[in-house]
């Protein structure tokens, strides 16, 4: 079991983890009570939401995942004449 980490919980219910935070800097703990307080949270809940936000984020996307994106609405056109008209416009 990692230092710092307990579990506990109703007996008849789900397991759950306790976190001791040590040397916790006392305006991060002031910064986090205040957050909390504006979300209408308790300190664990805001805790356990910034945790969550953390570490439940999407992977970035990679530029790769937008090959193709379109393709269907060039179909049939003429590449080289659209950017020759478009270029024409702009005379």
């Amino acid at each position: 079991m990692a230092p710092g980490l307990q579990f506990g919980g109703n007996p008849e219910g789900p397991l759950v983890a306790t976190l001791n935070i040590k040397n916790l800097p006392d305006a991060l703990h002031e910064k986090l009570k205040a957050r909390a307080r504006q979300q209408h949270r308790s300190v664990v809940q805001e805790v356990t939401v910034l945790l969550s936000a953390a570490l439940e984020t999407t992977p970035p996307l990679s530029i790769m995942d937008l090959q193709g994106l379109g393709k269907d609405l060039w179909q049939g056109v003429d590449a080289a004449a659209h950017v020759a008209a478009e270029r024409a416009a702009w005379d």
